[in-house]
């Protein structure tokens, strides 16, 4: 029936298709073609406030610029550049900037993840110990009643200027696996007792592969017993994570990365540090202070060329990152390059751990690698049910919805959490049809 069917097809109908799918091959592959907004279902004059609310933030100060796509039905309706790389020398902003894009990272180690589970070499119920022994037998911190804090020692962000209560430790009632990993509920640098370990079986060196530190992180207490709770492990899970692909490829992190997903979807812009031709395209990040918006002098602190952050290492443009997302929305394809299957796809996009979990937010589930809207209405969420994706710490943002087949990024480079909603909202609001 379904060879018959194809064959009733009208030949207008046929043509059309092709059309169409040459168009989405066309503006994948180069991704400088940007179709008409209405053609896909948007509208130009709506998808305008995307602008707008780029200028509102450009003029208050708070960023020097950014970049911003939205593709629909995989084709580009909307690529601009705003404002400047750097706020003191007003160069433009090009649609072409290389970004920092950290935790926005941990979906492409998710992927990783999943490749490695498809070819039989693991399975996420796995304990990580399987692969690296030093995480068997793990501990588990518990804050001791009433004890004075102690100055944090550990060196993740998240434990700068935090007290850290005095605790002690019991056994973890069961080993850590990869999906507690890939769901940020494994408790390994999860919290100020976690981070406070880090020192304490030896701090990262410049020096360091992951193959020379991530076997220490088996060494340190857990924040809270595997699965009891969400708790984002900014750092540490994901680079865990990119070990167990070194370890189950055969290859060094970044080589499998380029081989396996970069290369075959045609991701030309991506790296682990800023090489000689990305350098000179990379914006200034900027961070908060209670004096007002300043340079972030410590920006590349997660480039390496031979610690591969599988947590939030990669630099890349929005156009680039565009084509990882839209494969996802593809169901693991694009432009005839399968890395996924589907059914993968949606193991990965599907609710994991519930917003009834405690740690997660009202209407927010979590998938494998990546944030799930489960209840849209309950967190006040303007994309739709199912929508999947994740931000990074310098403010870049991407979304996939599968419903509305829509695919955005926003690439700015100082941490600006409200602009996250209202670039949801713009983009959803350009929805006519």
């Amino acid at each position: 029936m379904r060879s018959r069917s194809r064959q009733l097809l009208h030949p207008v109908v046929v043509s059309s298709a092709l059309a169409a799918t040459l168009v989405l091959r066309l503006t994948a592959a180069d991704g400088t073609v940007v179709g008409k907004a209405e053609d896909v279902g948007l509208s130009t004059e709506r998808l305008g406030r995307i602008t707008e609310m780029m200028k509102r933030h450009i003029a208050a100060g708070e960023i020097s610029g950014g970049v911003t796509l939205v593709a629909r039905h995989g084709r580009i309706a909307h690529l601009e550049a705003h404002g400047a790389m750097d706020m003191e020398s007003k160069k433009p902003m090009a649609k072409d900037a290389v970004f920092r894009i950290a935790s926005m990272t941990k979906p492409v180690t998710g992927v990783a993840i999943m490749m490695m589970m498809e070819e039989g070499k693991l399975r996420i119920t796995d304990p990580v110990s399987k692969y690296i022994p030093q995480f068997k037998d793990m501990k588990v911190a518990m804050p001791k009643t009433g004890a004075r804090p102690t100055l944090p020692v550990g060196d993740a962000p998240q434990a700068a200027g935090q007290p850290v209560p005095a605790f002690y430790t019991v056994p973890a009632e069961r080993e850590i696996t990869i999906r507690d990993l890939l769901t940020h509920t494994s408790g390994l640098v999860s919290g100020q007792m976690s981070n406070s370990e880090v020192r304490r079986v030896g701090a990262r060196k410049p020096t360091d592969t992951l193959a020379d530190y991530i076997p220490r992180l088996g060494g340190t207490a857990l924040e809270f017993q595997p699965g009891s709770r969400w708790a984002y492990s900014a750092q540490a899970g994901f680079d865990t994570l990119g070990r167990i692909v070194e370890i189950t490829s055969g290859q060094p992190f970044d080589q499998f990365l380029k081989q396996r997903l970069f290369d075959p979807l045609g991701m030309k812009d991506v790296s682990f540090y800023a090489t000689d031709a990305l350098a000179p395209r990379m914006p200034t990040a900027y961070q908060v202070t209670p004096n007002g918006v300043q340079k972030n002098t410590n920006a590349s602190t997660m480039q390496s060329k031979v610690y591969f952050m599988g947590s939030g290492g990669l630099i890349t443009t929005a156009e680039d990152y565009s084509k990882f997302a839209q494969m996802l929305l593809n169901g693991g394809e694009l432009n005839g390059r399968r890395i996924l299957s589907p059914r993968t796809i949606d193991f990965m996009r599907a609710v994991h751990i519930p917003d009834t979990l405690p740690g997660r937010s009202a209407g927010e589930g979590y998938g494998l690698s990546v944030r799930v809207i489960e209840h849209a209405a309950a967190g006040a969420h303007r994309i739709s049910d199912g929508s999947f994706g994740w931000s990074g710490a310098y403010g870049t943002h991407f979304w996939v919805d599968p419903k509305e087949e829509i695919v955005a990024v926003m690439m700015i480079q100082t941490p600006v959490r409200d602009m996250r909603p209202e670039f949801e909202n713009a983009v959803m609001q350009s929805i006519v049809k």
